[in-house]
């Protein structure tokens, strides 16, 4: 029987994370043998994560890497299956050491089959699961390119990446300051101008009947009803919808015996309420459409024009 000195089981320790005792264990059942020891304890994970393979990895950590020049960010999700294990110090550096070899992919899957220590990402995942006792795996992925990406991680529970248009002096806490706005305000796209047409449909009408749902509720309740808004979206606001608006905010004003020498002193704030109650999709799905949560009298649009700027592109991760 081969002598087993704490070196040897130090160096896979080291090697694998285990703990000492698994690592002795291993050892021995593969009479000294490293190679063997490590395949050991791999086999451990398979099987580990065999057991747990319908389990749910919504606990973890989200993180990021960006390069010295500020050009390239990846943002990656290492899920586990509790909160006690996802606040582990081990487990971050797990994560950290995943997000500096995701960097240089494109994609998940080649991420997944990149190189981890004479091991694919894959198979170390499945290695950890043996470790942890716990399911481990990459729930996202997202990487993007511009002239500067900045970043903000929030709890390690969120990771979001912005691309601007410049680096400029001040790109720094504009990109910090929209990474902040992403990881607050979870929108799923740059602009309105990027909806499907069909998608804008279908939501509108699912937008409408809930509307009108709760509103039989509250009638029923005294309440006071929700207003049902025709629109959604900035993109179904031709000129000709915004005219005829326009003309009806006058007819009411006419309505009301408002002197027409003052309606367009009124007009503009009617139609920008006008606007504001037909673009919800927008505000809720659109960075740029919604409101800076630093200053809400401002768009995020208008914020980053007056730092003579503009966001090209961003990426969230998220836990769950």
């Amino acid at each position: 029987m081969a002598n087993i000195t704490a070196a040897d089981v130090k160096k896979l320790r080291d090697a694998t994370g285990a703990g000492m005792m698994d690592c002795k264990k291993a050892l021995v059942e593969a009479d000294g043998n490293y190679d063997e020891a490590v395949a050991i304890l791999r086999k451990k994970g398979q099987k580990v994560a065999e057991k747990r393979a319908d389990r749910e990895s919504s606990e973890g950590v989200a993180t990021l890497k960006i390069n010295d020049e500020k050009t390239r960010g990846v943002a990656i999700v290492l899920a586990c299956e509790t909160d006690f294990v996802g606040k582990n110090d081990d487990f971050k550096a797990l994560a950290n050491q995943f997000a500096t070899i995701a960097f240089n992919h494109n994609d998940k899957e080649s991420f997944l089959a990149a190189d981890f220590g004479g091991m694919t990402v894959a198979d170390k995942l499945i290695e950890q699961t043996g470790v942890i006792g716990e399911k481990i795996q990459i729930n996202d992925f997202k990487v993007i390119e511009a002239p500067f990406v900045g970043s903000y991680i929030h709890g390690n529970k969120i990771a979001a990446l912005v691309g601007l248009s410049k680096a400029s002096d001040n790109a720094e806490q504009v990109a910090k300051d929209i990474a902040m706005q992403v990881a607050s305000m979870g929108a799923t796209t740059l602009s309105y101008k990027d909806f499907d047409p069909d998608f804008i449909a279908s939501e509108t009408e699912a937008r409408i009947a809930a509307i009108e749902k709760d509103n039989i509720e509250r009638g029923r309740l005294g309440k006071h009803l929700i207003n049902v808004p025709t629109y959604i979206s900035r993109a179904q606001l031709t000129d000709e919808v915004i005219e005829a608006a326009k003309v009806k905010i006058q007819e009411e004003l006419k309505a009301e015996g408002k002197p027409e020498q003052i309606w367009d002193r009124i007009l503009p704030g009617k139609l920008e309420r006008f606007i504001s109650d037909n673009t919800t999709l927008d505000q809720e799905k659109c960075l740029l459409n919604q409101n800076f949560i630093k200053d809400e009298k401002q768009s995020v649009a208008d914020y980053v024009a007056s730092q003579n700027n503009e966001v090209v592109s961003f990426a969230r991760v998220t836990l769950g």
